[in-house]
Formats: structure tokens, sequence, C-alpha cells
């Protein structure tokens, strides 16, 4: 296998096929290997996604190419899965970007992995190397295990080291982090925010400049952002627009608008929703997932974008994957409350409302004894009216933020409870013991993909998430999780041999510090507490906890401050176990919260 990759880049002629011999994709389940091991062949995975225009180019070229199907048909059982659709197989292969192809042998083990479009010349020698000599090749035996460390935060110099990265990989001329493709990093972007929030001007020259720059990716007719620019400039988008990027996109301009008051910013944040609402918003009001970048081949994104309205209309709209995902719907209904916290706009947290109810109806994971389990959720459509083969880290951790997040924004308690559901649940079924936590649970193939696999980003959300509700609630528990998972993002092989590490420096230091604390002590049926409300809202930090005490629902659920019952509605900031006066006026609260933080006093 070893000498395939000396093979020169594919200079030949495409062979397509155009007779019907086609490819019989099969299904990605633990059968497909013991049929492999019956028939003595390799598994050859195209791991794709619906949006992505080189998953189509591969189809169109390669996997119509009559010598590929012919050796494919010879030796290989082939499955294609679209890496929405499976979060265990789009975590672990993440890094190889889509399309993503890896060759196992029938026993599960790893082959070849190869990221990206592979030319057909180039995939009939791959097939042929992998027959004559299936040993695993340089990608396969180049992987790195993370161990989880032993403490559960940072040192010193670790922070300085992340920091300095950080700073590091700033693009000084075009803005943001990286040199190549350019998007907004989402936790370089929210670190540089909190550090801005603390009126740090290194921080906040990086995250203007970056959004300033940012705006070029967002579609000046419908709304909505594009995935990235492949230039430096942020001129050359991949139109290709995805909903995880149009809930971080919209919940970061909307933060920062309340930060520093750029109308553009907030139009932003406008045009996003709007695209949102009217192309990936279902009927029912859950959101789908992605919409395709290009028309077809005839009219690719390059050319369909840059026309008005009426003229895209005309010439048709480009495919929208209707997949309801529930880790997605997360993400999306977080960034409407983020939204609703500072524009005060109802609507908006009504929808929120809606997609986290719909979500949590219709993807609530059933056990095999028909009782339903609170806090576990399924992934999509195809687990339901059946038992989940695989629940994933990603759905559960990020529903629980949202539903977290719902509270925050409505004081309504049973938003509260769900959150907590969520976190019982991912302590029971994902905690490694070790340190961390899986990304999936279910099934195992033997081989390769019988070990876990952790992800960064889910670690840092979840001490985040963990951390948070341990603040809400009091309860001790949440914090360990928190902890749990520090442990993961504190690995010496992780930090040694991975870059753009900001989130982690999020996670340390809202695991090291209490949250901001607003409560409202007043009637939720009185408009001046109301007021009060929704100026602690739009205090401009991320991480914050924000209260409303109505002493008639009974205390709150974390009474770690004693408030009393007063005749007029208040406010009252607390940090450190100290509390401001009662604040009356909502334009008040921001004074009263500054006063308990040096860091933002002018």
């Amino acid at each position: 296998m070893k000498h395939f990759f000396l093979l020169l880049s594919f200079i030949g002629a495409v062979n397509i096929s155009h007779g019907k011999e086609i490819i019989q994709w099969h299904s990605w389940s633990p059968e497909l290997f013991e049929k492999a091991k019956k028939e003595n062949r390799f598994v050859l995975l195209d791991l794709e996604a619906l949006w992505c225009h080189w998953c189509h180019v591969m189809d169109e070229t390669t996997y119509h190419d009559s010598r590929v199907i012919k050796l494919i048909q010879s030796k290989y059982l082939p499955v294609r899965v679209d890496q929405d659709s499976n979060l265990d197989l789009s975590n672990r292969y993440g890094d190889y970007g889509w399309p993503a192809t890896v060759v196992f042998a029938a026993n599960g083990s790893e082959i070849v992995k190869m990221r990206g479009y592979i030319p057909p010349e180039e995939m009939v020698s791959l097939l042929k190397a992998i027959i004559k000599d299936p040993s695993p090749g340089p990608s396969v035996l180049s992987e790195r295990s993370i161990q989880p460390g032993s403490q559960s935060s940072l040192s010193v110099s670790q922070q300085q080291q992340l920091e300095k990265q950080h700073l590091e990989m700033f693009d000084q001329k075009f803005g943001g982090w990286g040199t190549y493709h350019k998007y907004i990093d989402a936790h370089a972007m929210d670190y540089s925010i909190t550090k801005a929030m603390a009126k740090e001007p290194t921080h906040e020259k990086m995250a203007l400049k970056t959004l300033d720059a940012a705006r070029a990716l967002i579609d000046p007719i419908w709304g909505g952002v594009y995935q990235y620019s492949d230039q430096k400039d942020w001129k050359s988008p991949h139109f290709e627009k995805i909903i995880s990027f149009q809930a971080q996109y919209l919940r970061q301009y909307v933060e920062a608008y309340n930060l520093w008051k750029k109308p553009e910013y907030l139009q932003a944040a406008r045009d996003i929703l709007r695209y949102a609402r009217e192309f990936l918003m279902s009927p029912e009001g859950a959101f789908y997932t992605s919409q395709d970048a290009d028309l077809n081949q005839k009219m690719p994104g390059k050319i369909y974008y840059h026309l008005n309205d009426s003229q895209r209309r005309q010439n048709g709209i480009p495919t929208i994957d209707q997949n309801i995902y529930t880790r997605e719907n997360g993400w999306m209904i977080s960034a409407l409350t983020k939204f609703y916290n500072v524009t005060g706009e109802m609507q908006v947290l009504e929808q929120a409302k809606k997609a986290a109810l719909w979500i949590g109806s219709h993807r609530l994971y059933e056990t095999r004894n028909q009782r339903l389990s609170p806090g576990g959720f399924l992934h999509g459509e195809e687990n339901m009216g059946r038992m989940a083969e695989d629940l994933y880290l990603g759905d559960v951790l990020f529903l629980g933020q949202a539903f977290l997040d719902l509270y925050q924004s409505s004081a309504e308690r049973d938003w509260l409870t769900k959150a907590m559901g969520c976190v019982y649940f991912i302590e029971r079924d994902f905690k490694h013991a070790d340190g961390g936590f899986k990304t999936s649970v279910g099934r195992r193939i033997e081989g390769a993909l019988s070990k876990p696999v952790f992800d960064l980003d889910e670690h840092v959300a979840l001490v985040r998430f963990g951390n948070s509700l341990s603040h809400y609630t009091g309860n001790l528990k949440f914090k360990k999780v928190a902890q749990h998972a520090m442990r993961y993002l504190t690995s010496p092989s992780l930090l040694k041999n991975r870059k753009m590490l900001t989130g982690v420096l999020l996670a340390q230091i809202e695991l090291s510090q209490d949250p901001i604390h607003v409560t409202i002590v007043g009637s939720k049926n009185d408009s001046s507490a109301k007021a009060l409300f929704l100026s602690a809202l739009r205090y401009p930090a991320q991480y914050k906890r924000i209260e409303w005490w109505d002493h008639k629902e009974g205390p709150l659920p974390n009474p770690d401050v004693q408030y009393p019952q007063m005749k007029q509605a208040a406010a009252f900031a607390c940090s450190k176990k100290t509390c401001s006066l009662p604040v009356f006026d909502p334009a008040q609260v921001v004074e009263a919260i500054d006063r308990l933080r040096p860091s933002r006093q002018s």
C-alpha cells in the first residue's frame, strides 16, 4: 500500500461510464463488515456532505468512471454516508474534509484515509494498490492518540502559550485567524469579544477587523452567510450555506452590535436571520440543515449567486437539505435567544421556543423498555420509529445548552429542568472513566471503529455548559461534569500538537470564575420588572447568570443569595458574595454591574 503515495498527480483524461453500470451503494452498519468478511472484500467509505461542491464533482466523475466501477465491483463494498447524518463518522474523520475517502479491511482496521476530491485516474491507482498490498498506509500510521490530562485546569504558562498562539495566528492585513481559507473562527472570535468586553484594545481591534471583513461573506440578496472564502481578502466565497455558520454569525454579529453599537453589525445579524427564516425554517418551526452551493452542473454558485432575486428564482432554488437534526437546531435556538436578549423582539424568542418544543417532542430518545429517558435525544428522522443504534453527544449537549439559554432569556423554569436532564444523561451515557466524554454511544464496529472518539469543540462547549448550569442550580454535580470534560482539554498531547486552541482558554476562564450575576426581584406580571430583566439580558457579556425571582414561584433554583421582597421591582447585581443596592431604573443596571467589575470601568 505504501507505494501508492508515490503516484504522480492525475493528468490524464477522464474515462466516464455512460452505460448502465453504476455503483450500488450500501448503508452504513456493523452488518456491512460481516458481509465483507464473508465475501473477502474491503469496505470503501465515501463520506460526503449534501451541500459539498467537490462531493458532487467526485460523484459525477470518479464514481461514474467505468474503471473505478469495475474495481469496486470486483473487490469492495462501497458505502456512502452523509456526514451531517452520522456524527460519529463526522467527528472521527472531520479532519479529512469532505469528501473524505476511507478504506477498511473486513475486520474494521483502516487501510487508507484520503481528504478531498480524488480524480478518476488517481482513484484507479489507489484501488489497485490496496488490492495488491492492503497494509495500512502513512495516513493511518501517523495518527496520534490524545490522553486526557490529570488536571482540570491550565497552568499559567499553558494559558500564556495559548494566548500567544491566538495573537500569532491573527492575520493583521486581512483579519481572521489563519492565512488561507477565510471564515470567522468561532472560539477565536468569542475569546476576543470576551476580552474586548473587558476593554482590552488589542482584542477589540482583532474582533472589529474580522467582523468588518467577514461581512463580504453575507449574501446581499437573500441574506445568510456563505461557508468561507478561499482567498485571503474574503471575496472568493464557497457558496454553500450551512446552519452552523448561520447560527454562529447571527449570534456573534448581534453580540458585537450590543458591544460596539455599529448599525452594520445589527444589519448583518438581521440579514442572516431573514435567510434562516425564509429558507431553512420548516413549517413546524424547526430548522433544516443546509443549502447547496450550486444550482446544478451548468449553473454553479459562482454564477448563480451573482444573479438578482428574480433571476435566481426563475432558474430555480439550490437544493435545501430538509433533514431536521437535533444538534443543528440547538445551535440555532441558542442564536435566536442571543438575538432576543439584545433586541427584545419577542417573536424571535417565540420562534426559539417553538423549535425547542418540536425537537424536544420529536427527537426524544425512547429506551428499549419503552420508557422515555429524560435528557436523551436522537439525531434525526432516521432514528425515529425504532431503537436508536447510536446516540450522539453533540445532540444532547447543544440542545441542553439551548434549553439553558431559553431559561436565561425567559426565566421559565421548565427550560432549566430540561437542561439539567441533558447533563444527567451526558454524565451517565457519554462519560469516559479516564477523562473526557465520548462523541457517541451505541453498537460498535470492531477495529479502528471500536475506539472512542473525543471532539475538541464538544468538550469546550460541555465545560461551559456544565459550569454555567452549576451556577444556575447550585448543583456541584454539574461542575464536576465540567471539570471532567476539562481534563480532556488539558491533555499534554492536545496542547502540544494542536493549534488554535482558543476555545480551551474560554473554558478555562469560565471554569475558574463566577459569572456576572443579576437578579430581578418582582412579579413577572410587572412591566417594570420586565424592563429591568431585559436591561440585564442586554448587558454585554457572554458569561452571565441572569435570573428573575417572583416570590410566588418559590425560591430560586440556586438560592445562594437571599433577596428581600420588594414593594417595587428591583435589580441586584452580585459578585463574590457582594451585591449592589437595589436598582429601580433599567438605565442604571449596566452601571451597577460595572461598579462590581473594575476591568469594565473607563
